[in-house]
């Protein structure tokens, strides 16, 4: 029975997955399966599949349900002691599994161990570093704020945590991850590994830039966490989705796109009112005015002096 078992979705995903597929078999530790699940994919998927001499690789193919539904087929089929989900797109350092595993290995009260990211492009050239938290405490908290962990790719969880707290939520996508990382924190301590053990790739038509989508379904888990959360985290503040509206406003900032950072600079006001006060939001709206009424060099000047790389590096 193997120790891990590795769980990737994939919908039209053969320009990524063979790659994401090779990291995983390069992986420093070796006592491990992957269960590829095909979610009604037309692309290829199979006949690649069928080529795959690994037998550590299984390719399981059904129809379409959407990532969630592919990561409950995944573990409803898995083998082993620690659970790990792996976007189809997304990159693992050869080291990830083994640290992981001997965080578990030495920590038997934690359910959940989690890394940093590196942001990367659709070719895999490095963008930033996105840090989630130092090491050495644990997350629940800072969780219940916001998705600190930011990717699906990165936590490695024991087989347990699930047998608690059930499956993924078949409603939510891109939400879906964090809703499931809040249920097993209601039971489990979870921490992360101060390092970038996982490389997240950011391009057009992926499914993290349906941001309108997304900002609802953070909603939907939000209302949901005010709820299962336990006493002394009921006067958390969840700043979810106002954070990821803020982010998508600069981003949209950054690329031009006067509207739709204005829509997301409002949306982030009306989740969050007391972004008035901080000075970081004030830039941003001043800004978006900038943008709109200052001519295109004067608008570049003042945005060269006003965005600091923090709020360029995030979109």
């Amino acid at each position: 029975m193997p120790k891990v078992s590795v769980i990737i979705p994939a919908y039209n995903a053969m320009a990524f997955l063979p790659e994401t597929l090779e990291r995983v078999q390069n992986q420093t530790f070796t006592d491990f399966e992957v269960l590829i699940i095909n979610d009604g994919s037309p692309d290829g998927i199979v006949e690649w599949a069928s080529e795959i001499k690994d037998s550590r690789v299984k390719l399981i193919s059904q129809e379409n349900q959407g990532i969630s539904g592919a990561r409950n087929t995944g573990m409803w089929s898995s083998q082993g002691e620690y659970l790990a989900f792996l976007d189809a797109d997304d990159i693992w350092e050869a080291n990830k599994l083994q640290k992981q595993v001997e965080y578990l290995e030495k920590h038997l009260d934690v359910g959940l161990v989690s890394s940093w990211i590196s942001n990367v492009d659709r070719n895999g050239n490095f963008i930033d570093l996105y840090d989630c938290s130092e090491g050495g405490k644990d997350l629940t908290k800072a969780l219940f704020r916001s998705n600190i962990f930011y990717c699906g790719s990165t936590p490695l969880v024991r087989r347990i945590c699930f047998e608690k707290v059930g499956f993924f939520e078949r409603s939510l996508s891109s939400a879906a991850d964090w809703d499931m990382w809040l249920r097993i924190a209601l039971h489990f301590p979870i921490f992360v590994i101060p390092e970038p053990l996982v490389q997240y790739r950011r391009y057009p038509n992926s499914m993290s830039t349906n941001f309108r989508l997304m900002i609802q379904e953070v909603d939907q888990v939000m209302e949901r966490s005010v709820q299962l959360a336990p006493k002394e985290f009921k006067n958390v503040e969840r700043t979810g989705s106002s954070h990821l509206c803020t982010l998508y406003a600069w981003g949209y900032l950054i690329k031009d796109d006067f509207y739709e950072a204005f829509w997301f600079a409002k949306q982030a006001f009306i989740r969050r009112p007391k972004l008035i006060f901080f000075i970081s939001y004030l830039r941003l709206i001043f800004l978006i005015a900038a943008k709109q009424f200052l001519k295109p060099q004067t608008y570049k000047a003042l945005h060269s002096i006003l965005v600091g790389w923090k709020q360029r590096k995030k979109f």
